[in-house]
């Protein structure tokens, strides 16, 4: 039985760029810095399908669900490219926020990049914004407004 979503995984060619983002600037906090993975861990190699695997992880906490990202040195990822939200694969990665309008100008203000300005999803009550973190994936910023018609989530994830 499923019991919920624990977290999701990013793999990133600059760990620190990336945390730099989602820690600092979004403000998620920092759960368990992982550290580093070395070559001989037979069981996370046999997990991940490589071998001799080495780079650094960090896990962190945005309200009910952790982001964890992965920095491998070995072997040497590719690099990351710019797709855009009709592609195949996880398109993105929505943030519950208040207050959307505020967010976005501090982002902008920080040079985050974003598809648009936030616009009014009417129709579910629902402020949303398209933004993209620096490995370029694609992240919504959604402010649920008195009258939405999408489930609220609870920060506390034994709620």
């Amino acid at each position: 039985m499923i019991n919920g979503i624990h977290h999701v995984s990013f793999s990133t060619t600059d760990i620190d760029r990336m945390l730099a983002f989602y820690r600092d600037l979004l403000g998620c906090s920092e759960a368990i810095e992982t550290g580093e993975i070395r070559p001989g861990f037979v069981e996370f190699e046999t997990l991940v399908g490589m071998k001799n695997t080495a780079g650094r992880a960090a896990l962190l906490e945005a309200g009910n669900i952790k982001i964890e990202i992965f920095q491998y040195t070995h072997p040497v990822p590719r690099p990351t490219e710019t797709r855009p939200a009709c592609d195949g694969g996880i398109r993105h990665l929505a943030f519950d926020v208040t207050d959307l309008k505020s967010e976005y100008e501090r982002l902008k203000a920080a040079g985050t990049t974003f598809v648009s300005e936030p616009q009014l999803l009417a129709n579910v009550g629902v402020l949303s914004v398209y933004a993209r973190d620096p490995d370029g994936n694609i992240l919504e910023l959604q402010e649920l407004l008195p009258n939405s018609s999408v489930p609220r989530m609870s920060r506390d994830a034994n709620s």
